[in-house]
């Protein structure tokens, strides 16, 4: 038996697009390979008529049907699992895979979990604080020049994700904790680790990330946010109790 990575759980999400065709263009690729779901963050110009002009055909539905957030936290709160595309890399933000190992991955995990992927803005690509949420991140493989054309890149990574196949029924990757559930369990551990001294005051993303890679390969299934987040507030509890103690002692 054959399988494919479900496209109804993938969503294509581009993070401030400066140019209106793109966005069209864009859309015009994934429909070629039969994903429908476009999500726009905080373009700088959303120019419908632009869009459709590079968006012919049924990819007129794909634009239609177009989510446009202004945060890029609140449109991936949905998804379990976001997938990061650069050129760029560097410490910060590691290549972990490539578009066709990427697709094969995806069988298995799209079939219980929503997957983002990440495309960002034409002139800088996705920085550091957008790559954070990502669980993984990949890189096409080009010659000595390596910037794309955002509807290449788009192009590129989806025929990758239409083409993978399996010849054997992988076995599905459970339901993972999606990003708000993710956000909020990292929010409260970067409190926690603050005040019981273990990440620097002055520089607490630079550990935050981290904490957040090392989560990242796992990854998280919603119940181990809530285990993790229930340790969160025994310590939360725990240290409040210390600075009572101190204060009734401080007071005598």
């Amino acid at each position: 038996m054959t399988t494919r990575v479900n496209v109804e759980h993938i969503a294509v999400v581009l993070v401030r697009p400066q140019i209106p065709e793109n966005i069209g263009a864009a859309a015009r690729a994934m429909n070629n390979m039969g994903i429908g779901r476009l999500i726009v963050v905080n373009p700088k110009n959303c120019d419908l008529s632009r869009i459709l002009k590079t968006a012919t055909g049924t990819s007129i539905d794909v634009v239609e049907d177009m989510e446009v957030h202004t945060d890029l936290k609140a449109a991936l709160a949905p998804f379990e699992y976001v997938v990061g595309t650069t050129a760029r890399t560097g410490a910060l933000r590691p290549a972990l895979t490539r578009p066709r190992r990427l697709a094969q991955q995806l069988i298995s995990i799209s079939r219980e979990n929503r997957v983002a992927l990440l495309f960002g803005p034409e002139d800088r690509g996705l920085s550091n604080e957008h790559l954070r949420y990502c669980h993984t991140i990949t890189t096409i493989p080009t010659a000595e020049f390596s910037s794309l054309n955002l509807a290449q890149a788009v192009m590129i990574v989806c025929y990758e994700i239409f083409m993978a196949s399996g010849d054997t029924p992988s076995t599905p990757m459970p339901r993972l904790a999606n990003s708000f559930e993710l956000e909020g369990m990292y929010g409260h551990l970067k409190d926690v680790l603050m005040k019981i001294g273990f990440i620097d005051l002055q520089n607490p993303e630079h550990w935050m990330n981290n904490i957040r890679r090392f989560f990242s390969r796992l990854p998280l299934r919603a119940r181990e946010v809530r285990v993790i987040r229930g340790i969160c507030r025994q310590i939360d509890w725990y240290t409040e109790q210390l600075d009572k103690l101190r204060n009734k002692d401080g007071g005598t």
